[in-house]
């Protein structure tokens, strides 16, 4: 069952309706407050050959020769790191012409390079050229362009200069030390991953189905910016419930109906949100196979312990003393009701967005009240 599922314990270093009342759609009904740019009016399917790519205004063709003298030859010190397409390399040009330049000038850009024998194959190299250069929003990662040729498939990024959600909690791979975010950076982290999924559901009619924290890159800000749009699927259509397909995504993060049946909705998305945020409040990954077997599984185990309200076997020592106690168990249990089984029972992004907002007001307000200068 799993063969088609990558590890989901792989840290990466350092690198972003008009509704129908007779069958409602896959979100909701006010899409205003998560609208940001697509590109046209209509998403483009993805392209089954090169040959098919769109010129986009948005997306530009890089020669080889001028990526491979941005990454200096893609020498190994600007390594960031690697993922299912291959590896990831830190490079340089100018922001205007796009021109390479030398390293440490210019626009640093992240050049992400398809390895033909890896696990991510050509449809999804074509994928996420389709989905990343026509969606944008501030918590999506920039994609500034691609280049094709021969056989070499490279994906040129916006560089973001934190790295990955996963190595800031649990360090590089080996290393299991839990290091928590405060709470500004975690409500922070949290709701602007909800905002680009409740995006990509809503303005987008997109399921991302590879939200994992090695997904979620920070800016210089910590702000979140999801990356990887290779495994996405277009939405169901008309009054259709679901999208059936292969099961692809990160053990762990995958909802158990889509594992059984193959049907996937936007609830998928959901549950791997729930999942990331039991991640930031136990300090566990999703998997851990030195636990006892029925602990292995983060999500049902979390789920089982919030529900009886045994909050302190799932929240992380280090938390419990220094985040607001009502606040974090509000958190807690948004996450246990992302994680339920039944994918009715989960809550959609939109209502996720509007929880983590009031939350964040609340403590806004409770922070102005106890501040000299509160008007």
């Amino acid at each position: 069952m799993w063969s088609c599922f990558k590890s989901g314990t792989k840290a990466q270093a350092d690198p972003q309706f008009e509704v129908n009342h007779e069958c409602v759609g896959k979100g909701g009904n006010d899409t205003s407050k998560y609208s940001s740019k697509v590109s046209s009016a209509t998403i483009y399917s993805v392209p089954r050959t090169d040959g098919e790519i769109l010129p986009s205004p948005n997306l530009e063709s890089f020669d080889y020769s001028e990526l491979k003298e941005a990454t200096c030859n893609f020498c190994l010190d600007f390594l960031l790191g690697e993922d299912g397409f291959g590896l990831v390399f830190k490079g340089w040009i100018d922001e205007h012409s796009l021109k390479h330049v030398r390293p440490e000038t210019g626009m640093p850009i992240a050049v992400k390079r398809l390895d033909q024998r890896g696990s991510r194959g050509q449809q999804e190299w074509l994928a996420e050229i389709k989905y990343m250069g026509q969606l944008h929003h501030p918590n999506l990662v920039k994609l500034i362009g691609y280049c094709l040729e021969d056989d070499l498939r490279l994906l040129v990024y916006e560089f973001v200069p934190n790295g990955n959600l996963e190595n800031h909690l649990f360090g590089r791979a080996g290393d299991s030390h839990f290091q928590p975010f405060s709470w500004d950076l975690f409500m922070k982290v949290s709701l602007g991953a909800a905002k680009a999924l409740a995006f990509l559901h809503y303005k987008a009619d997109v399921i991302y189905r590879n939200f994992k924290t090695s997904n979620i890159l920070l800016d210089s800000n910590y702000n979140p910016k999801l990356t990887d749009l290779g495994l996405a699927k277009d939405g169901p259509i008309g009054c259709n419930t679901h999208v059936s397909t292969r099961v692809l995504g990160t053990e762990g993060y995958a909802a158990p109906e889509y594992i059984r049946t193959g049907h996937l909705t936007a609830k998928n998305d959901v549950y791997s949100f729930g999942v990331v945020l039991l991640e930031m409040l136990s300090g566990r990954r999703a998997i851990d196979r030195n636990k006892p077997s029925e602990e292995q599984m983060l999500a049902p185990h979390a789920k089982r312990t919030i529900n009886m309200r045994k909050f302190s076997q799932v929240l992380h020592p280090s938390i419990l003393g220094q985040y607001p106690k009502s606040s974090v168990l509000k958190v807690a249990q948004l996450a246990s009701q992302c994680v339920s089984d039944e994918p009715n029972f989960r809550p959609n992004m939109k209502d996720v967005v509007e929880v983590l907002e009031e939350l964040q007001k609340s403590n806004d307000n409770e922070r102005c009240k106890s501040s000299k200068h509160c008007k």
